[in-house]
């Protein structure tokens, strides 16, 4: 069994975004973003063998069968990171895919168990794919995005700590608190050590606070227990025929290549 976690808001936006004629629904309401997430979705159905505009999207993905985790109270990073956690750890789960571009997830990444596939590079990146990429083991990635910052999540890093000497100073001594005061002790040519290491001194707590932000949670309570659970069993036809009709997308009402037998 393969496992796939879907980032549904970050496809809904590129859905959104992504040049495409115009689709209209009930009484001409825009809803180009839903029917782009539905193809979307269909297409990892198709092309993966997957058997796993907000509340129409929402409505949109359960009646299409699909296990939907609307996060309200918590971040939705965390919630895929705790279901990576989960069910990665069911000896009857090959691997977990998380379907995101988003770098925070990189540090869910385990070899064999748990991948990133950014789906709008064509890349899949395992441990090895991670280092490639950013310089650092997944581990190490919340102290990465700590010093460099990330303007999706609304911290800005340390001034001066770019993606190089970030993955430089981290390569070398694993983890923030372990890189020294004393840039004589780096050990590592950078560019401008006397200035950098005057401001990890005096922003290492800022630092400290910006990767307990970075940090996922894995600890979500999340209703599905098993990976059967988010087993995909086929579009039941009228639940998804009454989406469709509700919506004025009679387009999108054969699309689904399975129907549910029961």
């Amino acid at each position: 069994m393969e496992i796939h976690l879907v980032d549904a808001t970050y496809e809904l936006f590129r859905a959104y975004h992504a040049p495409r004629p115009a689709v209209r629904g009930r009484g001409g309401m825009p809803l180009g973003g839903v029917a782009g997430l539905v193809e979307t979705l269909l297409l990892l159905l198709r092309r993966e063998d997957l058997l796993a505009q907000f509340p129409v999207a929402e409505e949109a993905i359960t009646a299409l069968g699909l296990v939907l985790w609307p996060m309200v109270e918590v971040e939705a990073d965390d919630a895929l990171a705790t279901a990576a956690a989960r069910f990665s750890a069911a000896p009857d789960v090959e691997r977990v895919v998380i379907c995101t571009v988003d770098k925070d997830l990189a540090q869910c990444v385990r070899d064999g168990r748990v991948v990133l596939r950014d789906r709008r590079r064509g890349l899949t990146y395992d441990e090895a794919a991670v280092i490639e990429r950013w310089g650092v083991p997944p581990g190490a990635i919340p102290d990465f995005l700590a010093l460099v910052g990330d303007a999706a999540d609304g911290f800005p890093g340390l001034p001066g700590f770019g993606p190089r000497t970030a993955a430089a100073l981290l390569a070398r001594f694993g983890r923030l608190e372990s890189i020294p005061d004393d840039p004589a002790a780096w050990e590592v040519p950078l560019r401008g050590a006397e200035r950098l290491a005057a401001t990890l001194r005096a922003g290492r707590g800022d630092a400290f606070l910006f990767r307990h932000l970075a940090t996922l949670r894995t600890d979500v309570p999340l209703t599905e227990r098993e990976p059967d659970d988010l087993c995909w069993r086929g579009t039941p036809r009228g639940a998804w025929t009454d989406f469709c009709t509700r919506w004025g997308l009679p387009s999108l009402a054969g699309r689904p290549h399975r129907w549910r037998s029961v």
